[in-house]
This record gives structure tokens, C-alpha cells and sequence, in this order.
């Protein structure tokens, strides 16, 4: 988990499921993870994304990886 000094990705999925009126389970299904995943992912306590797993949200969520995720510096930088 990072400190309060670390800069910190945050993850814009809910607003983008609401925008396309869909669920975390259906999105799960088409992207082909699980829900437990999406979820992780959702909360903002992923650590990583694959890559495919990016390509195919935004595939699925007609978006842009900045769309999905922004960069929010942490207080010492």
C-alpha cells in the first residue's frame, strides 16, 4: 500500500461502467478476468495491470487508458 508521500494512480472505473451502463460482471465477461479482479482493479488497490487486460477494458469501454486512469502526485514532489 503506498504511504501518504508516494505518488498515487488512481483507477476511474466505476465512472466509466456508470457511463456505459454496464456491470462490473458483465465487463468481467467480456474482458474475459473475473470479478474479483475488476473489483481489485475498481478500489483502487491493484497493484498492476496487465497490459492485454488494459487493452481489452478499453476496448470494451470505448475509452483511452487516460480515460481509466490519472496520476495524482503524492505531497513531497
Amino acid at each position: 500500500m503506498p504511504t501518504v508521500d508516494e505518488p498515487q494512480i488512481r483507477v476511474h472505473l466505476d465512472r466509466l461502467l456508470e457511463q456505459e451502463g454496464i456491470t462490473l460482471a458483465e465487463l468481467a465477461t467480456r474482458v474475459g478476468v473475473t470479478v474479483a479482479n475488476l473489483s481489485v482493479l475498481k478500489n483502487d488497490r491493484a497493484r498492476a495491470i496487465r497490459f492485454s487486460t488494459l487493452s481489452a477494458i478499453c476496448r470494451e469501454l470505448d475509452c483511452q487508458p487516460g480515460d481509466l486512469l490519472s496520476y495524482r502526485p503524492g505531497p513531497g514532489t
